[in-house]
């Protein structure tokens, strides 16, 4: 089964695209540029204000900093395909606390995510299309409260990590926008 190279655009992308003279990179960089423009050094630290880590899903329905009332510098963003923790994920966090001082860990996963339709024939199929397998797992998964509870115990028990008292997992609906916690226990 051929692995999609990409889903379909959606006409406003194609027209903006279009509108700009070329290609969506393209009109990035002219937003950036008109970004640029009006921006001045907001003289911040790396380190984040409230000290906190958030590690979401990327799917691009979730507007992390308007749905947890976060302003730039307040938090480290970090984001993959579920928002499901793996070693790379471990990574980003121990850098972030150890490196640049956050304590707490926000984990939040969506309702309507795509992992949720996908398997671990997923990377077969894909090794099938072009010739070698992927290094890394899908970490697809059918239950979004339970792959919550096993990111939270990932993180809990990873030797790397300085700070594992205050860490909390959600469930994003896409729909209301509100957060639903998960209680690690159930």
């Amino acid at each position: 089964m051929p692995i999609p190279a990409s889903q379909p655009s959606s006409p406003s992308s194609d027209s903006a695209a279009v509108r700009s003279g070329g290609t969506v990179t393209d009109r990035l960089i002219e937003a950036n540029q008109r970004y640029a423009a009006a921006f001045t050094d907001p003289g911040m630290d790396a380190r984040p204000v409230l000290k906190v880590a958030v590690v979401s899903c990327m799917d691009a329905r979730i507007d992390l900093h308007a749905a947890l009332g976060l302003e730039l510098g307040d938090c480290h963003t970090i984001r993959n395909a579920g928002g499901v923790v793996t070693d790379d994920i471990i990574r980003s966090l121990t850098i972030s606390q150890r490196a640049l001082g956050t304590r707490s860990v926000v984990l939040i996963h969506h309702t309507g995510c795509g992992l949720l339709n996908l398997t671990e024939d997923f990377r077969h199929d894909l090794a099938a299309e072009v010739g070698q397998r992927p290094t890394w797992a899908v970490e697809a998964f059918k239950d979004l409260d339970e792959d919550v509870r096993q990111s939270m115990q990932r993180v809990r028990t990873s030797p790397f990590l300085l700070h594992t008292d205050d860490v909390r997992g959600f469930v994003f609906d896409v729909k209301t926008g509100l957060l639903r916690e998960i209680d690690p226990q159930d």
